[in-house]
């Protein structure tokens, strides 16, 4: 079984290094053949984010919950499913899914959450939520220009 788990993320690397270039239909190819051999939560999860790029955010979904179903403390696929829903304008659900990342055990980006929360608080006109919201992820990592922005947009909406 190790040397098939071994072969599966090396398939997952080389498809996320053809992603990061571009080549979304070999990324896809072999983000699922790396998944057919050995599935995890991070190949689900970035063959949603390959999905949401061709624009098929619900075939992200879907990946970013099956990825959730293999490890469901795993906080990358529900940021991501909360990022695809605001973008499909669906706020209140995307905020059910990004409360849920912020309580994932094991993440790497846990600012992530807070902001994607703020972009839908100010899509909804709540201004002081999304201050909130960032004022949270710029605890969590300071200095994260993307929430310092969205911060100094905010304050400038205020006034």
């Amino acid at each position: 079984m190790k040397g098939v788990k071994e072969q599966a993320l090396k398939l997952l690397e080389e498809a996320y290094r053809y992603h990061l270039e571009g080549n979304l239909d070999k990324a896809v190819e072999l983000y699922r053949r790396s998944i057919e051999l050995y599935p995890t939560p991070e190949a689900w999860t970035f063959l949603g984010w390959a999905y949401s790029m061709r624009g098929n955010l619900e075939g992200a979904v879907e990946a970013c919950k099956r990825a959730i179903e293999l490890d469901p403390e795993y906080g990358n696929p529900y940021n991501d499913i909360g990022f695809y829903l605001i973008e499909m304008g669906k706020l209140d659900e995307a905020l059910s899914w990004l409360e849920k990342a912020k309580k994932a055990k094991r993440y790497a980006s846990p600012h992530l959450p807070y902001v994607n929360a703020a972009k839908v608080y100010l899509l909804k006109g709540e201004l002081f939520k999304a201050l909130d919201e960032l004022n949270r992820a710029l605890r969590i990592k300071p200095g994260y220009l993307p929430a310092l922005i969205m911060k100094h947009q905010v304050l400038g909406m205020l006034n």
